[in-house]
């Protein structure tokens, strides 16, 4: 057989043979072509010598061949993670504490490059490679970046420390068994007939009329979605709200969280972390925000510990991007003609991996430019971690 006739049948026919049939045919014309056909037809087909020998081998024995399999039992290199059971376990362990995420989209990336990683992870006592780590991380969900900080804001020396302690402070309450929250509140929405960003499926050509103007309504106005979520039970509580954004608010979203699910979740819990950003109605310098959770502490018994993140940092909260992001997606594309609708839609909100929301409306109006006279701190039971103690602190219930 000559090159042409070689490279023309194994063209037209390798697509439709599996991986022995090919191997079968390539060794029968390597046979037919005598001495020297071996690597004549490696060179025209781009198959291995090894692999050529080895169906002429199986054609000198066709009694030995298994009709019913293409390939040995037991062929084939098994994957990683079928011989190594704990390593994307340990692997997401791993670059957790380093985690951010858009807090309106799933994604998740990681700041730690592959092969620091990959060492890390060898450290550990797993074999990988730093390629064969980008393709797990892919497999977990994570896209890839360069370890290159992205400035988010200010920026602050210890904001890598305060991430990893607030991580090894929640691990730390998960071991015990208690509970761990991450609240904030989400984007204002303007209630009424607006148009709301996305797409949804109608009849072609007719498409949802909405307002022209985003003027408020009166009546209506803004709605404040603040939100509380369980990171150990996978599950949410959003208070409404229809009035301003305060730190009392804010407080009293977490009581109704804790007396509607958190303390049937968690009967025996004597302590409370809560991870929270560093601005807002529950930023570490509002005094107001440590007065309610003062209150919160004297009522529930509970010794109330709170770490915020760094300035600059709020995407990091767990919240964005295991509650919000998935409301986002949920009510793409409708416009919130009503509170009822907002409340109904937040709490219809549900995830692969069981996400649980439950919501209500807060009609209670709160008060702004509430001033906290020195006298009133100073009551404060309040103990400063040594670590940030300006971002780290604990409040516990003061005896009667």
């Amino acid at each position: 057989m000559n090159a042409d006739e070689i490279r023309n049948i194994y063209e037209t026919t390798h697509q439709f043979l599996n991986e022995r049939d090919r191997r079968l045919l390539v060794a029968a014309m390597a046979k037919a072509d005598g001495y020297g056909g071996i690597s004549k037809v490696s060179k025209e087909t781009g198959l291995s010598r090894k692999l050529i020998s080895k169906g002429c081998a199986e054609l000198e024995k066709p009694d030995e061949l298994d009709n019913t399999r293409i390939r040995k039992k037991g062929a084939g290199r098994r994957k990683i993670t079928d011989t190594d059971h704990t390593l994307l376990s340990d692997l997401e362990s791993l670059i957790e504490p380093a985690t951010r995420g858009d807090p309106e989209s799933n994604l998740r990336w990681t700041c730690k490059s592959t092969r620091k990683l990959s060492n890390e992870i060898n450290i550990m006592g797993h074999k990988v490679s730093h390629n064969k780590v980008g393709e797990l991380l892919h497999q977990l969900g994570y896209s890839l970046q360069s370890n290159q900080k992205v400035l988010e804001g200010a920026d602050h020396p210890d904001r890598d420390d305060q991430f990893k302690y607030i991580n090894e402070k929640t691990q730390e309450f998960q071991q015990s068994g208690e509970p761990v929250i991450s609240v904030d509140t989400k984007k204002k929405e303007l209630v009424g007939n607006f148009k709301n960003v996305g797409r949804e499926l109608r009849p072609k050509g007719n498409p949802k009329k909405v307002n022209v103007h985003d003027f408020p309504i009166p009546g209506l106005g803004k709605a404040n979605p603040y939100g509380v979520y369980d990171i150990f039970a996978n599950s949410a509580w959003v208070s409404v709200g229809t009035d301003h954004d305060t730190a009392t608010f804010a407080v009293e979203t977490i009581r109704r969280w804790w007396y509607m699910m958190g303390k049937n979740n968690y009967p025996e819990a004597k302590k409370l972390l809560i991870t929270a950003d560093s601005g807002g109605s529950n930023g570490y310098r509002i005094k107001l925000w440590k007065v309610e959770l003062q209150k919160l502490a004297d009522e529930t018994g509970l010794r109330i510990s709170i770490c915020h993140f760094p300035p600059g940092t709020s995407k990091w909260n767990k919240i964005e991007h295991r509650l919000f992001s998935f409301i986002t997606q949920n009510w793409r594309g409708k416009p919130l003609v009503s509170h009822e609708v907002i409340v109904n839609l937040i709490a219809a909100t549900t995830t692969g991996k069981g996400l649980r929301v439950q919501c209500k409306l807060d009609t209670n109006q709160y008060l702004l430019g509430i001033k906290v006279p020195d006298e009133e701190m100073e009551l404060i039971n309040i103990k400063k971690d040594e670590f940030h103690g300006e971002w780290n602190y604990t409040i516990s219930p003061r005896d009667n």
